[in-house]
Formats: structure tokens, sequence, C-alpha cells
């Protein structure tokens, strides 16, 4: 990594993108691009992370984020455990708090927390004394999604500066929309978001980006176009008429697609649900989808967070 090992990150935790600038994103996507480089050889673990303790607690279920936490931390030489948090005393009244004061007890070296609540990772870094990376917060924030996206971004468009990006769907709801908004306006990209008047934030035009409530004007000549699921988990009440008509009109297909840029980029954080916002001919079509991309570049983002944000841990 050369110069890139001896560079210190000037943050104690990954809690935001808004806290980052745009030094701080380019030096992780930097780190990054090494270990996606790494990930591809024969001999894919190092020793950097060895001593070190990883602790994954996932207070909502996701495979894909887990994993890759556990498989970025395992590469780097890291101990990780996953913490089991259904089966754990929390379920038997235990706070978030009372959590932190256990975990920091057994001096882990990074927590990595994803909770239901806006606001937990950041509540969990004021009461441990290691890193802490947020994996997604209730609808506030997911800040490595929107890093392995700009990775994504810039792997195949070799810039951010400047492009067009349109994200479509459940803003309302989605964390990872917020993440990239924030991430792709620091980094100089044209945002904007498209979706029904229901899943628009109230605040939207506070946010930096331009809003569109049809297809065919939100696409027009976009560089990028980012899918996102529709949150039924999270809504209570009709948001949208039918997920048959929510495909006619906000599903992308070929015929939506034509009028972006003809090297248009399609992306989708996962899980997809195939035929509500996404068509499968699109998404399997690998000459303008990057989703299969996303997911290699995640487990490489989140090696550099852990490398990052550990150096100070082992220089003390």
């Amino acid at each position: 990594m050369t110069h890139l090992e001896k560079t210190r990150f000037a943050h104690r935790h990954l809690l935001d993108i808004a806290r980052l600038s745009a030094a701080d994103i380019s030096l992780i996507l930097d780190v990054a691009d090494v270990y996606a480089e790494r990930s591809r050889a024969r001999e894919k673990k190092l020793s950097l992370l060895r001593g070190m303790t990883q602790i994954n607690l996932f207070f909502e279920n996701s495979t894909r984020t887990r994993t890759s936490f556990e498989l970025a931390g395992q590469r780097l030489g890291a101990d990780v455990i996953n913490m089991s948090v259904g089966s754990s005393s929390v379920k038997k009244g235990e706070t978030l708090i009372d959590t932190a004061m256990t975990l920091n007890a057994m001096r882990p070296d990074i927590l990595v927390i994803r909770h239901s609540d806006s606001g937990a990772p950041h509540l969990l870094s004021q009461k441990v004394d290691c890193a802490v990376i947020n994996g997604g917060d209730g609808s506030h924030e997911h800040p490595t999604q929107a890093l392995l996206d700009a990775q994504t971004i810039r792997n195949r468009k070799g810039r951010l500066a400047g492009l067009t990006v349109a994200i479509c769907g459940d803003i309302l709801h989605s964390r990872v929309a917020r993440s990239n908004i924030a991430l792709l306006n620091i980094m100089g990209a044209r945002v904007r978001i498209v979706g029904p008047t229901t899943l628009i934030p109230s605040n939207a035009k506070t946010m930096g980006v331009e809003v569109y409530h049809s297809m065919e004007d939100g696409l027009k000549d976009a560089d990028i176009v980012m899918m996102l699921r529709l949150q039924t988990e999270r809504m209570q009440g009709a948001f949208v008429p039918s997920v048959r008509e929510y495909f006619h009109l906000f599903g992308l297909d070929k015929e939506k697609l034509r009028v972006a840029k003809p090297d248009a980029l399609i992306m989708h954080p996962g899980p997809m649900n195939r035929g509500v916002e996404i068509d499968s001919e699109i998404a399997d079509d690998l000459h303008i989808s990057a989703i299969s991309e996303q997911v290699e570049m995640g487990v490489a983002v989140r090696m550099a967070c852990l490398d990052l944000l550990t150096r100070r841990e082992a220089d003390e």
C-alpha cells in the first residue's frame, strides 16, 4: 500500500457519511482498491489485525452485511465474534447501554452494530472504548453501503464528480439512500431522487437533490441508476396502490432505461424484489448491471474501514 499504509484516519468511529470529508472518502476508497485486488488473489488472508477482536452486534437480520463484515475481519486476521442478539439477554429486557457496558468489559477492538433505532451506533460509541462502525441504523444511515457503492461507481466510471446519479424507489425509508445522497454530494456528483410522492421525504429539497415523480424525467441522461427495494417492513399504511402498479410506474425495465445514457450503470443494494422495483432481464445483464460487483466491493470497503479505524489501536 506504500504511503496508504502509514496514512492515519481522522476519525475514531464510522457512524455516518456526513462527518466525512472528500479526502476521508477518497482515502477509504484508495485503501479498498488495494484490498479488492488482494481478494482476487489465491492467498487472501493477512495478519494485520492479528490479536484484535471484532464483535458484530446485529439487532436486525442482514445476511449480506453481516457476512461481509465477518469475512472482512477474518481476511485481516481478527478474531471475529457474531453476537446472536435474538438469544441474548437483550431479549430479556437488557438495554443497549447495559449491552455496551458488558461488551466494553470484554475489551474488543472494534464493534459493528446494526440496529432498528436511528442513533443507536452513536449512543454505543459514547459508552465503549473501542471503534464503532454503523452497520445500518433505522432509517438514518448505512455508511459502508454508500462507500461500497461509490467504490463500484469509481471502478466503472473512473470518477464520482460530475456524474448524474438517479436514486429511485422507496427513498423515505431508505438509510442507503440517505448515505448515498450525502456521499455523492460531498464528492461532487449531481443527485436525483425518483419515486411516488408517498415515498419521498418531506424535507427532500433540503437534501441537495433534484426531486422527480416520473421515471422518464428522473432517468433522462443519467449516468447511474440506483434502484431501492420497497421496505414494506417499515411501512404502516398504504404507500403504493399495489405492487403491480408500482412496477408499472417505477419498476426499472428496458423501456424506462432508454432515456438514461447509453452506458448507464445499474445498481441495487439488495436484496432485490424482482418484478417489483427491477426487471430480472436488467438485473442479470452483466454489461449494464453492477449488482454483483457491489457485493464484491462490500468486502474490500469493509476491510478498508476496519484497517483504518484500528490503526490508532495498533499505535497505542
